[in-house]
């Protein structure tokens, strides 16, 4: 009997229906907050054009909210006009949002995407040579200071045009890459408000972008506060170092809002 209901389960389990491969129909809808939200009316970013690639195709999402899609095209016009080499492109969000494979918490209302650091010219890729790009950090290994090696300006100018596309809410880097911008910006710092170190991110920015007016059910998070953030916050991530991390507990991604089972059932259009 036990052996039956075994099988039965998996048998469930297999025609149960994965994530959606393609985006709820209508207009745009974005509900819900980072770590737990969906959308409609999603639209997928080329996996070219001018200024970007997208790499990972078997394992990354390239669906946003249109906004966030016309935002990278956008910066993908301007790093190429800088004269920068083409910036990758890794997740963005599934079809209709939700949370994405790997244990991303975000990346679930088509706002947030993540592009690599790395601005030497590179070479149009096909979709086999995409699959095994290694996006090269730029921090050093002991986490105090980036890579010389790599680290240029040009990277510092990405940084810049990306914080200033419309309506970013902020942009995460290693703690390495912020403090190295604090020490080598002159004149306008104002952007660097919108640069903000988090874990990882030494070879990717993760662009994040402001709920847009009409959308009442996306829930925005608070702004950056205010100052260029070069400042005693900015050392209590190198004071985490000398500090052994503690046990982590597992991660139980909170439910998704009642308000997205519509959008995640909604037959395609």
């Amino acid at each position: 009997m036990r052996r039956c209901a075994v099988v039965l389960i998996s048998l469930l389990a297999a025609a149960a229906p994965g994530p959606a491969t393609t985006p709820a129909p209508g207009p745009l809808r974005i509900i819900g907050g980072q770590a737990a939200g969906c959308l409609a009316g999603a639209v997928r970013l080329p996996d070219s054009g001018p200024g970007f690639q997208t790499i990972h195709l078997s394992r990354s999402a390239f669906w946003g909210a249109p906004p966030t899609i016309a935002r990278i095209e956008l910066l993908g016009q301007r790093t190429h006009q800088a004269g920068l080499g083409d910036f990758y492109v890794e997740d963005i969000s599934r079809p209709r949002g939700g949370p994405l494979p790997g244990g991303h918490i975000s990346h679930q209302l088509g706002l947030d995407a993540d592009l690599g650091l790395d601005a030497r010219p590179k070479p149009a890729l096909g979709p086999a040579a995409r699959e095994s790009v290694e996006l090269p950090g730029m921090v050093r290994a002991d986490q105090r200071g980036v890579d010389t090696s790599r680290w240029s300006p040009d990277v510092v100018t990405l940084l810049r045009l990306a914080a200033g596309l419309p309506d970013v809410d902020r942009i995460l880097v290693n703690a390495a890459i912020k403090q190295q911008l604090c020490q080598e910006v002159q004149g306008d710092r104002s952007w660097l408000r919108l640069i903000r170190p988090w874990y990882g991110h030494a070879a990717h920015m993760h662009i994040r972008f402001r709920c847009p007016a009409d959308q009442p059910a996306c829930e925005q998070a608070p702004p950056p506060p205010p100052g260029d953030g070069c400042d005693a916050t900015l050392q209590w991530w190198f004071d985490r170092l000398d500090q052994p991390a503690a046990p982590g507990k597992p991660h139980h991604p909170p439910p998704l809002p009642a308000a997205c089972e519509a959008v995640m059932t909604a037959p395609a259009g």
